[in-house]
């Protein structure tokens, strides 16, 4: 395979904890781009503590799969010296993504203002919960916050039920993936002008952005949705089915795939009922439409009809959990999963990239870097002696890993 990649010779900085800004780097990582991870000496990115273990690693499994394909240099961003060291690296760098709350970059005179004096086509992301002015702008923003007031969880769950958030933080991941697609916008302008420019993206704003349906309803008829369980907002039958040993999903959206569920269930008498007739009919009256479809799928078991539907050309889908999908044959032979290997030599399953490049293909090379893996040789690249890093990382200035050599993935590289 290759070894070229999207964004070889990028050279991003990145600056936060937890989940927005860092998979907004592990998104340009996975796309070839140099990606330093700037951490704290003393502990690092707190997702290095936060759930799982591997045997045999030291931070936490989710840390190794969110960072994967990065270095850290580890520095510590108060003193003046690991301003020093930062601002030396951004005069050389890219971009910069950071998830810090607003005004903590300014605050350390490391804003894209103050890096822009020396580097001018700097591209600088700033993810925070709610976006750096407003009056909401210096409030903690965490992605269930996201989703509560981004109306996310207004929809989400049953009619009458508790406050359900989605079980993935879609407002982080989100707000990551509309920074990343910004980065390659700016770079593409800058290809063009040599100018770079300042990126603001928030999590609320990535869950209103989500409300496709939802605010084209509301602004067609002033209706607020609501929840509905796994239905679809705009068409029916387009939801979770009950068969006879469990549930699957089924989509009968367009006029086609109706026709075809009808004869397919055996129900052809619906395609003539005036309560069924169009989609408008079907939504106003879906509540008698389901409970008239699992009178029918609930005698045979969920093979049975996703086979059938398999054949007559109907979407549907088994419900999986997660022990199911990380085993599926599908991902499987599509190669999605990988293995890596962490500095200490522990194999650590990975998770794939959903961006699949004919030219330029995405990295698989290290899970998530050691705490300082690249602090000597990043400040030796700066011309500092193997006396100032030792001085520096007495001072608490640095960390230097002790043993920072990264060892590569699976050949993909």
């Amino acid at each position: 395979m290759t070894d070229a990649h999207a964004l070889d010779g990028l050279r991003v900085l990145e600056v936060g904890n937890y989940l927005a800004g860092p998979y907004c780097g592990t998104l340009l990582a996975d796309l070839g781009a140099q990606v330093t991870k700037i951490e704290d000496p003393h502990g690092g990115d707190v997702v290095r503590t936060y759930g799982a273990v591997i045997d045999g690693t030291q931070d936490s499994s989710a840390f190794l799969t969110l960072n994967r394909n990065k270095g850290s240099v580890a520095v510590n961003l108060k003193s003046e010296e690991g301003k020093a060291i930062f601002r030396a690296l951004a005069v050389r760098a890219d971009v910069v993504v950071e998830n810090l709350r607003p005004g903590a970059m300014r605050r350390l005179g490391l804003d894209y203002a103050s890096l822009t004096e020396e580097n001018p086509g700097l591209i600088y992301l700033a993810a925070s919960g709610w976006g750096q002015d407003g009056p909401l702008a210096t409030n903690a923003g965490l992605d269930i916050m996201a989703q509560a007031r981004s109306g996310v969880m207004s929809v989400t769950g049953f009619p009458g039920g508790e406050p359900v958030k989605a079980g993935v933080p879609l407002c982080d991941i989100g707000c990551a993936m509309y920074g990343a697609i910004a980065v390659l916008a700016a770079l593409n302008h800058r290809n063009r002008t040599g100018e770079g420019q300042f990126i603001d993206v928030s999590l609320y704003e990535t869950g209103v952005a989500f409300a496709i349906w939802e605010f084209a309803k509301h602004s067609a008829t002033g209706e607020i949705p609501a929840p509905q369980g796994s239905a679809h907002q705009t068409a029916a039958p387009y939801q979770a089915i009950r068969a006879s040993d469990g549930w699957f999903t089924v989509g009968a959206a367009t006029p086609k795939t109706w026709l075809a569920f009808c004869h397919g269930v055996g129900m052809t008498e619906l395609i003539d009922d005036e309560r069924f007739a169009s989609n408008d009919d079907r939504m106003r009256n879906r509540c008698e439409l389901i409970a008239a479809i699992e009178e029918r799928t609930r005698t045979q078991p969920r093979t049975h009809w996703l086979n059938l539907f398999d054949e007559v050309g109907v979407p549907a889908a088994p419900i999986h959990d997660y022990g199911q999908v990380f085993s599926d044959e599908h991902l499987v032979v599509r190669d999605f999963f990988w293995e890596s290997t962490t500095r200490d030599g522990t194999p650590v399953r990975q998770m794939g990239s959903p961006m699949r490049l004919s030219r330029t293909p995405t990295v698989r090379r290290t899970p998530g870097p050691g705490l300082g893996d690249l602090t000597g040789a990043v400040l030796s690249g700066l011309g500092y002696t193997e006396a100032d890093i030792a001085r520096l990382d007495a001072d608490g200035v640095v960390r230097a890993a002790r043993n920072p050599a990264p060892i590569g993935g699976d050949g993909h590289d």
